[in-house]
Parts: C-alpha cells; structure tokens; sequence
C-alpha cells in the first residue's frame, strides 16, 4: 500500500510541475522525478525539495555537488523559477505571477478536489449501526458521521459507493428484552415511550440477572426460538424494530445521514446455513464444549465461535453471511467496517476465517476502528442505563449556538435555521478533527465556539467571506476581469494559494487512510492561511485599481469554496451569513 507521502507525491499541484521541470535535468521520466520529491517543513526551505542523495553512488559524487550543478542549470535557463542548495537538498521556488494565476483558477473550478482516482470500483461502507430498542446515544455518533463522511470522500474521488446501516436486529440480547419484558414489562408504558422503557428492562434484566444468574439461560432460550420463528417471539421483536427505526430516521434526518440499505443482522438470517454447511464441506468446524469453532492457530488468533452450544448462531457467522452476500449480491470491491476498536479481534476472526474458506477477496476487507466517546472522561453504558442522549446534546449545542449568534448578530435572518446548521456542525466537527482511533471526550463548550480549532470557525470564515465578496462586487467583476497574478505577491497570499493547492492531496490522503480528520485538519490549515492574508492588508482599499481588488477576491473566493466543498464532505452545512 503506497504510503501517504507516495498519495501527496501524485497528488499536488506544485509537486507535479515541479518534476516535469526536473525530469529533463535528471535524465528520469517524469512519473520517476515525482517519486523523489519532497514538500520542505519550512516554507523559507522552499516550496518543493529534492534529495539528491540517491544520485550519488551513481554519479559518483557527494550529494550537494550534484544539487550545486543542477541549480545552476535551472537558474540559468527559467525566471520563473529559483532553486538554492542546502546540503543535499535541491530546494526550488516558485516566482513569478503564472504559477499563482494557474494554480488560483484551478483552485476555482466548480469542480476542484473532485477526481476519478477510484472510478470502477465499488465500496459497501458498514456504518452507524446502532442496536434495536436501545437509545440512540453519543456513542453512536462516531461510527455515523465518520462512516458518513468516508462514503463523501470516496464518491468524491470516484468510488461507487453503497452505504449499509447494519442494524443490530438479531442477537442473545432480544432474549434479554423479551424476557425482561414478559416479567417486568408494561404494554401501556411501553406504547408511550418504547426506547426509554426498552432501555429501562435492558437495564432492569442486567441488574436481576446479577442476582439470578438463571436469567441468561432464559434470555438464551428465547433467542433461540425466536431464531426458529416462534410467533410470540416474532411478533414482540417486530415491534421493538419497527419503533426504534421510527427514531433512527429522525436522528439520521436531523445530521444529513442516508443510507443505502437498512439490511441489518435479521436480513441475513436465513444465509446463515450455507454458510455453515460450506464450512463443514470444508471441515472447518470443530466442537468444543458442545459449541463449533474454527481454529485460527495459523493466524495466531484465538479460535472464532460459529455456533452456540444450544445451536443458535453468534454474530461471527452472521459477519460472515453478511461479507459473502455483500461480494456475491452487492458485488463490492471493497468493504469498510466502521466499528469501535474494541471489536478490532472480532474482525480479525471474520476475516480470517474467509480467507481459510478460499475467499481471497477477504484482503479487501478493512475494518475502521475508532475510539471511545467520552463525557468527563466516563465511558457510557447503555446496560447500567448511563447513556447521553445525542438528540439532547445537538438540542444544546443549537441552543448555545443561537445565544452566540444573538449576540453577534442579532437581525440576522433566520437564525434558528443558522443555529441549527451552527449546533449539529459543531458536534460532527468536533468529533471529526480527532484522529478517529483516538478517544474523544466530548466538550460541548469548546465544540460550540467561534474561535480556535472548531466548526463554528470555519463556517463563520466562509459567511466572512461570502460578505466580502457581495461587498466587493466579485460576480460583476469577475464578468469583464481576469486575475492577474502581480496582485498577489505578498508572502501571506503566496502561502494561501500553496494550501489551496494540496486540496486534491488531503482528500485522497483522506480516502487511502480512512481518515476524515486530514479533510478536518486541512480545512483549519487553510482558514489560517486565509486570515492571515485577510489580516495582511485591506482588500477592499479605496485606493486600490480595480485589477487588484478582483485578485484578492479571486482568492478569498477560492478559498470559500474549497471550504465549503471540504466541510460537505465531513457531512457539514454552511450558511451564508452568520
């Protein structure tokens, strides 16, 4: 797998003029001389570097020679261009109004950052996931917005794209609900509130099953024939996914969430079979203490439970039911599961356990794990009933949006629907700018803010901008001007353009690592880098021609946009006017 350096090599702007300039002095093709280059820590170390180094066995000289004797060619044919030797560094900088021109307009295009890197293949993305009858929590939001944001980035860059709500409709802990229910349930309250009293005896079998450790034996037994279609059981469990999905939709509507399928662990129930019959075509299977495994020693993996003593299945064989049909039905190219890590051995198994059976497709299977979500540093629990509801914290979020918006600004025009894209962004935002395997302890205060590394900022820097350019007249001037790169020579504005140029780079880096936080971290760069050139000097000067103001608006514009497109892929909305 190409590393993320190899991804920006291929990808950015400056690098790949850069090595069709080199090539020529290299004696290399072009693709050869991209391999090579480097983008410099520092900007004062240049905009693009070569090592020479690898040149000197070769050439038989020390590395700095080498770069001493190519500077001196480059600078003495191009204007456009000066290159300086630092050690074995051949460091080169861009000069001159065409780089800034050429990279600004494409940095405009309608179009820019979008690509066909991945075009004729097909991705199922496993995302959210949350379980029936439980409420949909903070925990959720993870998996939901980073599989959200995934399934943006890779359309983005080409990829068909099938998202897939594996519900959590089948499993032991159905026995644990209707038992519960049967004991301590009540129809009246549960029509009223179905998830919270669905929540309530969750909670209520796992404290009595403390005291009466018999009650696993009987939830058991009810998963069991609820397995073999009693129709009591099915009637029950029916129920209990017909109304959590009626809340699902409402959370999923409120964040921007669709999805594909909604095909969850139910779905695959009657695949199951063939799939334990082929592993005991295979001779696969092993009992082991009235339970059937198959043994991963090779692997160097503990064994992986197929069936349960009492013969019902576990959700190792429904995972692999659920990769077979995705390949065979779905026909993807690539399966993403974006699940906590903790189940990082559990994916290990299933995709072990396909490769045994011969799928070697099974290597195009990657689990996405994440980190726990965290209030005050304490874990969430939906048995001991400690859960945050995400409805209540995006209720919170708005709400402290609202008052801040009414504070700067308070004849803004619809404000409530500005709080509302404000108060949800911030929540994604603030999940989303974490490496995902990271945990993130969750902070409403500082999520909310318009200052430092957060949603708000970014949005209130695009609002910002879309007012300058109204003010400035950008639509008529840009009918009848074109931009002229000499209006651009400050260093803060060069800066700008050379992060606008690395948009295409972070969403591929993005897709390849799974990692909607280099989007987030890249957007933050360039909102940075835009202030900065914003803070340099009036834009909107009296004295200043014309030519100048639309140069600068250009690139204010630019930079909306590339913002604007960035926060849509992290799942994002972002007003007008703030």
């Amino acid at each position: 797998m190409a590393s993320i350096q190899t991804i920006r090599r291929k990808i950015a702007m400056l690098l790949q003029q850069a090595a069709v300039i080199l090539a020529p002095y290299l004696d290399l093709p072009s693709e050869e001389a991209l391999a090579k280059l480097e983008v410099p820590p520092e900007s004062h170390m240049g905009d693009v570097s070569l090592p020479c180094f690898s040149f000197a066995k070769t050439l038989k000289q020390a590395p700095g020679a080498i770069a001493a004797k190519i500077a001196e060619r480059i600078n003495a044919d191009r204007d456009d261009l000066r290159v300086e030797v630092a050690g074995g560094y051949l460091n080169l900088f861009f000069q001159g109004a065409s780089w800034k021109e050429q990279l600004l307009k494409r940095a405009l295009d309608e179009n820019y950052g979008r690509s066909d890197w991945g075009a004729g293949r097909r991705v199922v993305i496993d995302m959210s996931s949350p379980n029936i009858a439980k409420p949909f929590g903070i925990g959720h939001l993870r998996s939901t917005m980073i599989g959200n944001s995934l399934s943006r980035l890779y359309r983005a860059t080409g990829h068909e794209v099938v998202t897939v709500n594996h519900i959590g409709d089948w499993g032991t802990q159905f026995g644990k609900l209707i038992v519960a229910y049967r004991k301590w349930g009540n129809k009246q309250a549960l029509d009223q509130a179905p998830i919270q009293e669905s929540l309530r005896l969750y909670v209520e079998f796992h404290k009595q099953a403390e005291l009466l450790p018999a009650l696993e034996d009987e939830a058991r037994e009810a998963f069991a024939k609820l397995e073999r279609g009693d129709a009591a059981m099915r009637e029950l469990w029916q129920y209990f996914v017909d109304e959590s999905l009626k809340e699902f939709h409402r959370v999923y509507e409120r964040l921007g969430v669709t999805f594909d399928s909604y095909a969850g662990e139910s779905f695959y129930n009657d695949k199951i079979a063939p799939v334990v019959r082929k592993l005991e075509e295979l001779r696969m299977l092993e009992e082991d203490a009235g339970a059937q495994i198959v043994r991963l020693e090779e692997e160097a993996l503990p064994p992986c439970l197929i069936l349960k003593k009492d013969g019902s299945s576990i959700y190792a064989v429904r995972d692999l039911a659920t990769a077979i049909y995705r390949k065979e039905e779905l026909f993807a190219d690539e399966i993403l599961y974006v699940v906590g890590a903790e189940q990082s051995l559990h994916f290990q198994q299933v995709f072990a356990v396909l490769r045994k059976m011969g799928h070697e497709w099974a290597t195009h299977c990657r689990h996405v794990p994440f980190g726990l979500i965290t209030i005050g540093g304490k874990k969430m629990s939906t048995r001991k009933g400690k859960v945050v509801m995400l409805d209540e914290v995006l209720d919170e979020a708005v709400e402290r949006a609202l008052q801040i918006i009414e504070g700067k600004n308070p004849a803004l025009a619809n404000k409530e629907a500005v709080a509302e894209a404000v108060g949800v962004g911030a929540i994604i935002f603030g999940d989303l700018k974490h490496h995902r395997q990271l945990s993130v302890d969750f902070n409403l205060e500082d999520a909310v803010s318009f200052e430092g590394e957060t949603g708000p900022y970014l949005q209130y820097t695009n609002a910002r901008i879309l007012t300058l350019l109204r003010k400035g007249n950008y639509v008529e001037l840009r009918s009848r001007l074109a931009v002229d790169g000499r209006h651009l020579s400050s260093e803060a504005a060069w800066a700008c353009i050379k992060t606008l140029s690395r948009y295409e780079a972070a969403i591929q880096d993005a897709v390849r690592t799974a990692e909607p936080y280099v989007v987030a971290k890249y957007l933050l760069a360039l909102a940075k880098d835009f202030n900065r050139f914003y803070n340099s000097g009036k834009i909107l000067s009296e004295a200043a021609d014309e030519a100048d103001i639309f140069a600068k608006l250009s690139l204010s514009s630019a930079v909306a946009s590339v913002l604007r497109s960035g926060l849509a892929l992290l799942g994002m909305h972002t007003p007008a006017e703030m």
